[in-house]
């Protein structure tokens, strides 16, 4: 493990340190997870289902009180404007509820009516697997870490939080509401490094179950390797597990039948909300040629109303990006595609004043005559671009929608509810929308296909992943007495 004691997190807004944390030590690390092991056995030991439902829906409660309080924390870390930071709060805890919600029905164990051999008993139950390693984006923590954390947390598991280094202070709150909420001590911890190393040492501890990891592709490979090399032992018998959100390239196709001003105003907020830095956010837009020409005319008027600048003010639509480096990355993109023949119709010097606040600060651009052989069509921005394509029609729009190593989210926008369907079922990805965009819905699976990711959250089905099934089959005596 790297010999880094300690992590300075960079404002996004002013390029000044805003936070050192303590880096968890090799040394340190092996007491962290035996305490968060004991605790785990203790936990589910002592409860039942209704009292862990119970607990959660208390932390829930306590969180949803913070939200302001939390909020401004996030708009400090990662530079999103303080306008929309309370919201992520609360559509993290509205996440939550409905985990809860749905949770007794989902782990109570489970009786099939099969036949009716009244010599047999036989049931599932549903066992938790132990420790849980969480390793987290700055992006969206609260949403992302809530998928985890409640129904892993309601299954029994002890759970090991690992921040990016950018938002070191969400754990500690989190926990301290876990704590206020009477989850013991010990059960949810808080791990802190910048050493990509130290990950595959907290994934190979013996007693570390499975991994969620949400991040880009590298990184989740990485977890993937080092949970693949893990070698059973005697003492540490099974296979380590893990579930990986790796991000997209999500297409829009707008077909000939939508208003081109709602439809511009809509996938404008799906690409930029955030700065664009979400995983689900509209990467690439086709748009049919029958609208093509007023489409972007008037998402050209759309952006215009677009505010960037400090986003501690009230009123402001786009903060900075995450860091300088991200700009830079972002900017690159943008200049590669114009050198290729792309065109920026963003207004020119609109935005001039807002980027002279830092380097982290990016203008929201709107590229057209862009190609698959530009970066930005082919790989994740995550940062306020547009790029805008004319297609011919439904098939040549699900072609290039799919020509992608990328699969998380797509959307379509058409009056046609029944037609749209029938694209979507066409589209390569984990979600498809129709006439929405950017919504990971608590009630549907989350999940990528292809190179976004493996596994999923949310839904019933996002508690498998933090639990083992074990079969009881009794069958009465039937010896001599």
């Amino acid at each position: 493990m790297s010999s880094q004691s300690v992590l300075t997190t960079i404002s996004p807004i002013t390029s000044k340190p805003i936070h050192t944390t303590s880096a968890t030590t090799s040394a340190s690390l092996p007491a962290i997870i035996k305490s968060a092991h004991s605790a785990q056995v203790s936990f589910f030991d002592s409860t039942t289902l209704d009292q862990r439902i119970a607990l959660a829906t208390k932390f829930l409660d306590g969180l949803e009180a913070k939200a302001d309080i939390l909020g401004k924390d996030i708009t400090e870390s990662m530079g999103r404007p303080i306008q929309y930071t309370g919201g992520e709060i609360k559509t993290a805890v509205k996440r939550g509820r409905f985990l809860v919600s749905v949770a007794s029905e989902v782990l109570s164990p489970h009786r099939e009516s099969y036949d009716d051999d009244a010599q047999l008993d036989r049931w599932l139950e549903k066992e938790p697997l132990g420790i849980i390693f969480v390793i987290f984006a700055w992006n969206y923590p609260y949403l992302i870490l809530i998928n985890s954390l409640i129904p892993a947390l309601i299954a029994g598991n002890a759970l090991l939080l690992k921040p990016s280094p950018q938002i070191p202070t969400i754990p500690a709150s989190v926990i301290d509401l876990l704590i206020s909420a009477d989850f013991p001590n010990d059960l949810v911890q808080a791990v802190h490094s910048g050493d990509p190393s130290f990950i595959a040492e907290v994934v190979q501890n013996p007693l570390v179950a499975h991994t969620v990891f949400t991040g880009s592709f590298p990184g989740g490979l990485a977890v993937a390797r080092a949970s693949a090399s893990f070698t059973p032992t005697p003492t540490a018998p099974g296979f380590k597990t893990f579930s990986l959100e790796l991000g997209g390239n999500d297409p829009a196709y707008v077909r000939a039948d939508v208003d081109p001003k709602w439809a511009a105003e809509q996938i404008a907020d799906g690409a930029l909300f955030n700065s664009g830095q979400s995983c689900c956010a509209i990467e690439r837009v086709y748009v049919h040629e029958g609208v093509y020409d007023k489409f972007v005319e008037e998402l050209v008027e759309v952006v215009k109303g677009y505010t960037l600048g400090d986003p501690r003010q009230g009123g402001v639509m786009l903060g900075p990006v995450v860091s300088t480096a991200a700009a830079s990355r972002v900017r690159a993109q943008i200049s590669e595609a114009l050198s290729q023949g792309a065109k920026s119709l963003t207004p020119p010097g609109l935005f001039d004043a807002a980027e002279k606040l830092g380097e982290a600060f990016v203008r929201p651009e709107i590229l057209v005559d862009v190609t698959h052989d530009m970066e930005v069509m082919t790989s994740e921005t995550f940062g306020p671009v547009i790029p805008v394509m004319r297609v011919g029609g439904d098939e040549e729009a699900i072609r290039l929608m799919n020509d992608s190593e990328l699969g998380l989210t797509a959307s379509v926008w058409t009056r046609s509810e029944e037609e749209g369907r029938g694209v979507a079922r066409g589209v390569q990805a984990g979600t498809v929308f129709v006439n929405r965009c950017d919504y990971p819905d608590p009630t549907l699976a989350w999940t990528g296909h292809k190179n976004s990711g493996r596994g999923h959250a949310l839904s019933r089905f996002g508690f498998d992943q933090f639990v083992n099934l074990k079969s009881y089959h009794v069958k009465k005596y039937t010896g001599p007495a």
